[in-house]
């Protein structure tokens, strides 16, 4: 792996972990990190009555490409529903709750960050 996307791969990590933090502060149960089916990833599979939430983190550097969420496109929407269901299909068990697609940002700027969680995101 070079040494940018070995970065990239830290600072994703990095996020996710920060991310995971910031919904167990907000009362969520965590449930899964980086669940994979043929259809793609989910980064955060976290929970909180009546919501099993399916969470995308995108963690940035720089504004310079945009906002973090705009990288989620429509073709990763499409992927990550899929790998939702695939999941609730799996563990039946969440079957009661009602799933929500939520997108977190967290922008790492002049030695701070911010996070953004816009639930419902699509």
């Amino acid at each position: 792996m070079n040494g940018k996307r070995s970065q990239n791969k830290l600072i994703g990590s990095w996020g996710e972990c920060r991310a995971c933090r910031y919904l167990e502060d907000e009362g969520y149960t965590l449930i899964a990190r980086n669940f994979r089916s043929r259809y793609g990833e989910i980064d955060i599979i976290a929970c909180r009555a009546p919501w099993i939430v399916f969470a995308e983190v995108k963690t940035r550097k720089s504004g310079a490409f945009g906002y973090p969420a705009e990288a989620v496109t429509p073709e990763k929407q499409r992927r990550f529903r899929l790998t939702a269901e695939f999941f609730l299909l799996k563990n039946r068990m969440y079957g009661s709750l009602q799933p929500r697609m939520d997108v977190i940002e967290i922008m790492i700027a002049d030695g701070s960050a911010w996070l953004r969680h816009d639930e419902n995101a699509f």
